[in-house]
């Protein structure tokens, strides 16, 4: 009996380059506290943010994601056409079909096997659990995974439970082969139990539409339905919403449990670590975790929330590159890292840094 033939394993992966794209924008503390009730001091204190990038109106996720990808392709000495696999965390692409992955392999070149994720905050760490066992498993060499998200366009600057948290950008990385482990054990999960701790108002099935010359065309804007007539004050358009207590909890208590377990499945402990990159959500949160990390002094932590804001499945890779930037030292070493967020969902593992 003929069998069937398999692919053939390699023993390792690792992170090969990064990439990033920040937006120009950038919006201050002084700048939120014009559409709510705050002040500097009260969100500094609270959040660590002091500003946050925002894309402009023709600056898309799309683009973003194309800019982040290249540029890692390029630190990884690699071309768009010997990519063979592209995985994209975002929650923020406008359109359920066709993915942005299949539309960021067409603008790089390549017919490389292309999908979007949907695991929110956690969406980077995902991606790379994915990267690393594609090319463990042989069906790819080189994989693209990139976080990227415009979330200035699902916010309502007007509301306080997430709005003024919240930038934009895209961070991306390449994966391929190693002769050493250059990816730990993956610990991943999620608590559907609270799924809605950070939640849309309401499904796109509510978003109106309107006759338009014709056309029938969607509208963020409110039709009434006695007249037929759009009211330019209301909207219900979906935008984000957060239990924050409930999240702040969570994140320091699961999520410092999952940043124990990722460490301890590597085989190493805090003293042996050179980074570790949290999601950016909440500076305290990031004190929280290493505190019950009990890293020693010489672990540098990624702060770059108290410049980036909250970029979702951007945040954890956008912080990669600014360490590095900042820190070439620590390329070839140790680094742990964690996203969490809307599901709730978390994931995590050690990787050596490019």
């Amino acid at each position: 009996m003929a069998t069937i033939k398999q692919y053939t394993p390699r023993s390792h992966s690792r992170i090969l380059g990064m990439g990033a794209y920040r937006p120009s924008v950038t919006v201050t503390n002084e700048d939120i506290c014009q559409w709510i009730d705050s002040s500097d001091e009260w969100i500094v204190q609270r959040t660590g943010i002091h500003t946050r990038h925002r894309a402009p109106e023709d600056v898309s996720v799309l683009d973003m994601a194309e800019h982040a990808a290249r540029e890692a392709l390029a630190n990884a000495g690699l071309e768009g056409g010997q990519v063979d696999a592209i995985v994209v965390s975002t929650v923020t692409f406008p359109y359920l079909t066709p993915s942005l992955a299949a539309q960021l392999a067409g603008r790089l070149g390549t017919s490389a096997a292309a999908f979007d994720i949907s695991a929110a905050c956690a969406g980077y760490c995902y991606g790379i659990a994915q990267a690393d066992a594609l090319v463990r498993a042989g069906m790819a060499t080189t994989v693209v995974v990139i976080g990227a998200e415009k979330l200035s366009d699902v916010i309502d600057n007007g509301e306080r439970s997430i709005s003024f948290l919240l930038g934009d950008g895209a961070g991306a990385a390449v994966v391929g082969p190693s002769d050493v482990p250059g990816i730990g054990p993956s610990v991943w999960g999620s608590d559907g139990t609270k799924w809605d701790a950070i939640r849309m108002t309401h499904p796109l099935s509510d978003v109106r539409t309107v006759e338009r010359g014709g056309q029938r065309t969607f509208t963020k804007d409110l039709v009434d339905p006695e007249t037929g007539e759009m009211a330019a004050d209301a909207t219900i358009w979906p935008t984000l919403r957060q239990d924050g207590p409930t999240v702040f909890r969570w994140a320091t208590w699961e999520g410092a449990r999952v940043v124990q377990e990722a460490l301890e499945a590597s085989g190493l402990g805090p003293q042996d670590l050179a980074a570790f990159i949290p999601h950016q959500a909440n500076m305290r949160i990031i004190d929280q975790m290493a505190k019950v990390l009990k890293l020693p002094e010489s672990v540098i932590i990624a702060r770059d929330i108290a410049e980036a804001g909250n970029t979702s499945a951007a945040s954890v890779p956008l912080a990669t590159h600014r360490l590095l930037a900042e820190h070439p030292e620590l390329s070839g070493k140790p680094a742990l890292q964690i996203g969490f967020g809307a599901g709730l969902v978390y994931g995590a593992q050690v990787v050596l840094l490019p």
